[in-house]
């Protein structure tokens, strides 16, 4: 029967001397080294190519709300798919730290540094998760040298490519990656003894808000380790319970909220069915394995050698080393779990909320198990040569390797064979960051020469505001048009210039939608509240407008119908769900009857629909009204327009719908309707009124706040209120 042990024996490379640490510690010094040298690129101030320019926009946006003092998971988001309530439907915990750091220094060079730093510095949370795991210290610095070295088929997962410039930029998913890895060690301790309860619920609750995909592999060892010692099964198993029980309550703030609003987050129609949501499946994910490509892609697998020989090793130790085998069964867990949909299918549902995560992104915990595998693997070689060049010394010689001299001398040479083990990992990295490199700098010189001609279009834009502007579609014209390798509908974001085009980005009803805008109807631009287009200087834009002016390759033209208010028909009733919005409104969205300011009112989600304001289309003469004058302030969720009415109409806001938008007409409040694609109106009848839209976001976070403060108190007090009551028990026992 298998009991607690120890996690490894103890390598002799580990006497008592102070000075034992300074051999594993320069290990990962040197770790930490090579990614502040190598990263330092990131920390140049150029627009970003990929999913970063919106994470730097949520820090902007929340230091704004903060310095104003708004809450940002309470206000809305503007900038992207007609808007949305981003801080509540995405892990916007990153943005707010960030943010609140933002309101006393710049925004974007928090950004900057927050990514340099928090990417170069991993391997000290590696080290950290791996001595809380009870390995030594050789095998934790082993596996931090190890980890800045990842590099995979899919670049998603724990590795250079996922964060920085040319790669995916995914932010947020680093932040948790310094949580994870404490999450896992602290649980471990925890399902030992509660003592260390309060630091195992708080890395889990952190690991949920910073990234919501993480978060689920955060609670994954609550599921699996208790099984790992089935001598102590049921105290395990309850240790498990209470700690998944308190994590939940104290993520509470984040995953209610998320839970209760999730009918207006629409899903990913596009990428929807593919291996970035469903996963790679079995036959990829193994092929990738077993040739080095999880690890190690495009070259010698190094890395990938190092975990199996740390899967290896564990497996031959299964009944002496507890720690291996919480390692063994989290990384086949894991390994699992990304096969996703693809090879399970249905049987999938039992993860819950699973449609609406990527599930690729599960990589990570087959990476973050690899290298701590990968620790124990390195060190388990080096004592095999190291014992094995010890037998080649005369005898008067090995007595000298346990001296301190000798230790040092062979420390040394450990931390040098490690590094030469690693050659083929750092010598390809160290291409690809001089790639990152490379174009950081072409970016940068591109801006200096672009920049001035496209900033004066925008200024104009600011000073004359008249709704969003369209530069064109990932899957049009727009992709090729740049200012340096940035689409322009990329670097208006990073303008904070509200803007259609830079789809797929949020979860608001309008991103599927969004992506099937279509350029050439010239009824979608008001609807999407479109009221410049900037297009190249070879280029007319493909609806008729007015040019304003150009500025270098740039040209700037304005709409005939600009604005974010219309006064619209509605006519009928388009039926969709969040899961097929974008889909169902595609054939709204080429229809000619926008021109004539008529729409449909949505039966969403399987609920009746708003009365359509005109039973009979054909009867109608002329436009149903027009706006006299329009305010908006989207950035703090209002807007409002004076509009004259020739018949009972629909006022339209092109927002994204939610139910935290409210409406009065004339100073009385109104209810507010779902218009197709998925915006927000409000009808009136005929004549002249005044429309406010005010958003007022998600109201229950106090009390979610208070429980999440409650549980993290009381699991801080209970060690000392248990002992105190043991303490009394034994006294009363004494006393009798």
């Amino acid at each position: 029967m298998l009991e607690e042990a120890p996690a490894e024996p103890v390598t002799p490379l580990e006497p008592a001397a102070p000075g034992a640490r300074i051999g594993p510690w320069t290990l990962v010094a040197l770790a930490v080294a090579w990614g502040l040298w190598e990263l330092r690129p990131e920390l140049r101030a150029v627009p970003y190519l990929d999913d970063s320019s919106l994470h730097q926009q949520m820090v902007r946006v929340a230091a704004s709300r903060i310095r104003q003092g708004h809450l940002p998971l309470t206000s809305w988001f503007p900038y992207l798919g007609l808007g949305s309530p981003q801080f509540l439907h995405y892990q916007s915990l990153p943005s707010m730290i960030a943010g609140t750091i933002g309101t006393v220094v710049d925004p974007d060079t928090v950004f900057r540094w927050s990514l340099y730093l928090l990417l170069a510095l991993w391997p000290l949370a590696v080290y950290w998760s791996a001595r809380l795991f009870g390995l030594s210290r050789w095998t934790a610095a082993a596996a931090a040298a190890v980890s800045p070295f990842l590099m995979s088929a899919a670049g998603i997962g724990y590795e250079t490519k996922a964060y920085v410039w040319v790669g995916y930029g995914v932010w947020t998913q680093l932040w948790a990656s310094w949580t994870l890895p404490l999450a896992w060690g602290f649980t471990y301790r925890a399902l030992r003894s509660l003592r260390g309860a309060l630091p195992a619920v708080l890395f889990i609750m952190l690991t949920v808000a910073l990234h919501y995909e993480t978060g689920y592999l955060a609670f994954v060892p609550l599921v699996v380790w208790p099984f790992l010692v089935p001598s102590d099964l049921w105290r395990r198993l309850a240790r498990a319970a209470v700690l998944g029980a308190a994590a939940v309550a104290a993520s509470a703030w984040v995953i209610v909220p998320l839970l209760d609003q999730s009918h207006w987050a629409a899903r990913n129609q596009v990428l929807g069915g593919t291996g970035l949501e469903n996963g790679y499946g079995a036959r990829q994910m193994l092929s990738w394995l077993f040739t080095g490509q999880l690890y190690d892609e495009g070259r010698w697998a190094v890395v990938t050698v190092l975990v199996a020989v740390g899967l290896g090793v564990s497996l031959w130790r299964w009944r002496s080393s507890l720690a291996g085998r919480a390692l063994v069964s989290i990384w086949v867990v894991t390994l699992l779990m990304t096969f996703g949909r693809t090879t399970f299918g249905s049987l999938y549902a039992i993860v819950p909320g699973s449609s609406d995560i990527f599930i690729r992104r599960f990589q990570m915990g087959v990476q973050l198990s690899g290298v701590l595998l990968a620790g124990i693997g390195a060190v388990f070689v080096g004592r095999l040569v190291l014992d094995a060049a010890v037998r080649l010394l005369p005898e008067d010689r090995r007595r000298s390797v346990s001296s301190p001299a000798g230790r040092g001398m062979v420390a040394a040479l450990c931390i040098v064979g490690l590094v030469v083990v690693l050659a083929p990992a750092w010598s390809s990295l160290d291409s690809y960051d001089a790639h990152n490199a490379t174009n950081v700098g072409l970016q940068a010189q591109a801006d200096a020469q672009q920049d001035p001609h496209i900033d004066e279009l925008l200024a104009y834009v600011r000073a004359h505001p008249r709704g969003r502007v369209y530069a064109g579609l990932p899957t049009n014209w727009g992709a090729d048009f740049v200012v340096g390798a940035v689409p322009v509908f990329k670097y208006l974001e990073s303008k904070d210039i509200d803007e259609v085009g830079y789809t797929l980005r949020t979860a608001s009803l309008m991103t599927d939608p969004e992506y099937s805008f279509d350029e050439t109807n010239p009824g979608d631009y008001p609807l999407f509240g479109i009221g410049y287009v900037i297009v190249p200087e070879s280029m007319v834009p493909p609806v008729p407008a007015d040019k304003v002016t150009c500025s270098g390759s740039y040209c700037l033209w304005t709409l005939p119908d600009p604005g974010y208010i219309h006064v619209y028909d509605t006519t009928g009733v388009l039926h969709a769900t969040r899961a097929d919005v974008g889909s169902q409104s595609e054939a709204l969205l080429g229809s000619p009857i926008l021109e004539d300011q008529r729409d449909l009112t949505v039966a969403f989600n399987g609920q009746a629909a708003a009365e359509p304001t005109a039973r009979d289309a054909a009867a109608l003469q002329g436009p149903p009204g027009h706006v006299v004058v329009e305010h908006a302030d989207l950035e703090n969720g209002t807007a409002s327009a004076a509009v004259e009415t020739n018949r009972r109409a629909t006022v339209v806001l092109s927002a994204s719908y939610d139910p935290g938008w409210s409406a009065t007409v004339d100073g009385h409040p109104a209810p507010t309707v779902m218009v197709a694609p998925a915006l927000v109106g409000v009808v009136v009848g005929p004549g002249v009124h005044t429309v406010t839209f005010s958003y007022g976001g998600y109201g229950s976070y106090v009390p979610l706040f208070v429980l999440a403060l409650a549980v993290l108190v009381a699991l801080a007090v209970a060690p000392f209120v248990w002992r105190r009551v043991r303490r009394a028990g034994t006294a009363g026992n004494a006393d009798s």
